[in-house]
């Protein structure tokens, strides 16, 4: 009787130590919710703090601006670059015009002292004449030094005529030509060859293309 008393005091001592299965699986399931639930809150407060963030705000200002600033300077370099390409033709025009100008005026200046030299050696011809025909009158004169002077100054004259281009029309025998001649007189079959210039009264004198004076012409008609 003692014996089994003991057993049966021995045996109602022992207390259990774990949880039943189903208490614990709620209990998890229900941490697990609302650990869920506190992660939810947490990203909605971060995303209304995100949305009213004045930094972000502030950056994408500063965007807007910078891009309307880029946008202000393209434009101005563009309108830079086509008043540059206008300043350009511009200048190129101007020196177009200048060099047509300056050629105008080159030419002009040309043409002018070339009508100046004419001129003046225009004047000088019937002097040059005169030194022909007081060769021809001191051919019967005994004095010598007479004739070499007259012919001295001569030959100077007929010299610096001739660097200056200057030639003379002396065409006897040649075919009469009405731009280098002036026919005052005519001659008779027996002179020559019809139309041909038989005897030369007066010579005449070109510089260059430009007659000077027409020389004076007696002409075989024809």
């Amino acid at each position: 009787m003692m014996a089994a008393k003991k057993k049966t005091r021995k045996n109602g001592g022992q207390q259990p130590t774990m949880q039943p299965t189903q208490d614990v699986r709620n209990t998890a399931e229900e941490t697990a919710d609302n650990d869920l639930e506190a992660l939810e809150t947490m990203a909605g407060e971060l995303d209304a703090t995100a949305a009213c963030d004045p930094a972000l705000e502030e950056d994408e200002i500063l965007e807007a601006e910078t891009q309307t600033v880029e946008n202000e300077l393209a434009d101005a370099l563009a309108a830079a670059n086509a008043k540059a390409d206008e300043y350009l033709s511009l200048a190129q025009h101007v020196q177009a015009d200048f060099d047509n100008y300056r050629r105008r005026t080159q030419n002009t200046r040309s043409d002018a002292f070339e009508d100046g030299a004419k001129a003046f050696i225009t004047t000088l011809l019937p002097v040059f004449d005169n030194l022909e025909r007081a060769i021809t009158a001191a051919e019967s004169s005994t004095d010598q030094n007479l004739k070499e002077g007259v012919a001295m100054v001569y030959r100077q004259f007929d010299e610096a005529l001739t660097k200056r281009g200057v030639t003379s029309i002396d065409r006897k025998g040649e075919k009469f030509d009405p731009n280098l001649e002036n026919a005052v007189l005519q001659g008779v079959p027996e002179d020559g060859e019809p139309g041909t210039v038989c005897e030369v009264l007066q010579k005449g004198y070109q510089l260059g293309n430009s007659v000077l004076r027409h020389a004076m012409v007696k002409v075989v008609p024809e």
